[in-house]
C-alpha cells in the first residue's frame, strides 16, 4: 500500500466496516442470474459481459448464452461465428472472442476446470487482474481483489484516496487496500458488496450517502468531498470518422455482406459494403463506388441516401451516411465475401451499427 494511507488503514475500523458492508448485502443484493450458484464458468461468463455494460442489458444477452452454451464443453466446441451471433448487439466483440479462445484452453488444459490458482488463471486470454480476482473470491472463496471503476470509487471515497484512477498505477493501491480490509471468511459476499454498493449507492454522480450501509465509515462523506472523489482525467477527445455504406440487392434480392478481417476492430463479424470517405459530401457514392470495384471486384449502381446513424466507440466515432443501390455485377464469391438472402443474413452476426443499417433499409422498402 502507498505510504501516506497506510497509517489511514491502520486507524480504519476494518471488522465494523467489514460487517455492516457485508450485512447490507445479504440483506438487500439484488436477485441476478449468475448469483444463482457459485459455477466458475457462469461467473466468468457474467463479469465479461459486464465489462463495460450495463447488468439491465446483459441480464438477457447471459440468460441467451447459457441456454445456448451451459458449460465450459460447449462453449469450448461451439463454432465461433454461433458465439459472436449469441453476443450481437452487446458489443465489444473481442470480449466474446477471447472468452472462447480460454474457454477451449480450460477445456484441454485443464479438464474443463476453471482454475482455482491465480496465476493459472491470470495466464487466461481476455482475463485481467478484475475478471481474476472476482472469479477466486466468487467461485472459489479466495480472498482476491477484485478492482474495478466501481469498486475504485468506492473506496476512493470511503479512504479519502486522491490517486487518478485513470491511472493504470492507480488500481495497485486499491488493490493493496483491498487486500487489508476483505473478509477472509467471506470474500466472495465482500467483493460483491463493494461492487453492489457501487452500482447502487455510491453511484458515479449524486451519491445516496444518506441510504448507504457504510456512511459512518466513510472519510469522503465526513469530509463533504464525496462529489469530488474518485479523482479522473478526462480522455483524449474521440476521432471522427465519414462513412458511406451501401446495402446492395442484386436482380435476385439478395445483398452483399463482407466479414471483417480477423484481428482489430470488430474482428469476424459481418458489415455491409463500406469506407472512410473524404469531403465534400456530393462526391462520397463515387468514392464508395470506386472502394467496392477496387475490394471487392464489384461493379455497383449508387442510388439515394436512406439514412445516417451515429455510432460511438471509446476512441473514435463513426459517422455513417448509408445508402441503397443494385449489384451490377461481381467477379466471385469468397469466404469473406457473399450474397445472401433476408432469411440467410439472420445467422450471420452483424455489429450493431450495421443491424441499424439493416434496419433502415428494411423500413425504407416499406415506404
Amino acid at each position: 500500500m502507498n505510504i501516506k494511507y497506510d497509517d489511514k488503514l491502520e486507524k480504519f475500523p476494518k471488522e465494523a466496516f467489514m460487517h455492516d458492508l457485508i450485512q447490507w448485502f445479504k440483506a438487500e443484493q439484488r436477485e441476478l442470474p449468475w448469483r444463482e450458484d457459485k459455477d466458475p464458468y457462469k461467473i466468468w461468463v457474467s463479469e465479461i459481459m459486464l465489462q463495460q455494460t450495463r447488468v439491465d442489458t446483459v441480464i438477457p444477452y447471459f440468460k441467451n448464452f447459457i441456454e445456448q452454451f451451459p458449460d465450459i464443453k460447449a462453449l469450448a466446441e461451439a463454432e465461433e461465428q454461433k458465439v459472436l451471433k449469441s453476443w450481437e448487439g452487446l458489443g465489444y466483440y473481442s470480449r466474446a472472442r477471447n472468452l472462447h479462445s480460454a474457454v477451449k484452453e480450460v477445456n484441454e488444459k485443464y479438464e474443463g476446470k476453471v482454475p482455482d490458482e491465480p496465476k493459472e488463471i491470470s495466464s487466461l486470454k481476455g482475463v485481467g487482474p478484475y475478471t481474476a480476482g472476482a472469479i477466486l473470491s466468487i467461485a472459489y472463496g479466495l480472498p482476491e481483489p477484485a478492482v474495478d471503476g466501481n469498486v475504485m470509487r468506492v473506496l476512493s471515497r470511503i479512504l479519502s484516496i486522491w490517486d487518478d484512477i485513470a491511472k493504470a498505477s492507480t488500481r495497485k493501491v486499491f488493490e493493496d487496500a483491498v487486500r487489508v480490509l476483505i473478509s477472509k471468511e467471506d470474500p466472495s459476499s465482500f467483493n460483491q458488496a463493494l461492487m453492489e454498493l457501487g452500482a447502487l449507492i455510491c453511484t458515479p454522480t449524486s451519491p445516496s450517502c444518506l441510504l448507504c450501509p457504510v456512511r459512518e465509515h466513510c472519510q469522503g462523506f465526513y469530509d463533504g468531498v464525496q462529489n469530488d472523489l474518485p479523482v479522473k482525467t478526462k480522455n483524449k477527445k474521440q476521432r471522427q470518422v465519414q462513412i458511406a455504406a451501401v446495402v446492395l440487392e442484386d436482380e435476385a434480392g439478395r445483398v452483399l455482406i463482407h466479414k471483417r478481417p480477423e484481428s482489430g476492430l470488430l474482428a469476424n463479424l459481418w458489415e455491409f459494403p463500406n469506407a472512410e470517405v473524404l469531403p465534400p459530401h456530393d462526391l462520397e457514392k463515387e468514392q464508395l463506388k470506386e472502394a467496392i470495384k477496387n475490394e471487392y471486384e464489384a461493379e455497383v449502381k449508387m442510388d439515394e441516401m436512406i439514412g445516417q446513424i451515429e455510432h460511438v466507440f471509446s476512441h473514435l466515432t463513426w459517422n455513417i451516411n448509408v445508402y441503397k443501390g443494385k449489384l451490377l455485377s461481381i467477379k466471385k464469391e469468397k469466404s469473406d465475401l457473399k450474397l445472401v438472402t433476408m432469411e440467410e443474413i439472420q445467422h450471420y452476426p452483424f455489429s450493431v451499427s450495421h443491424q441499424k443499417i439493416l434496419k433502415q433499409h428494411n423500413e425504407s422498402k416499406e415506404l
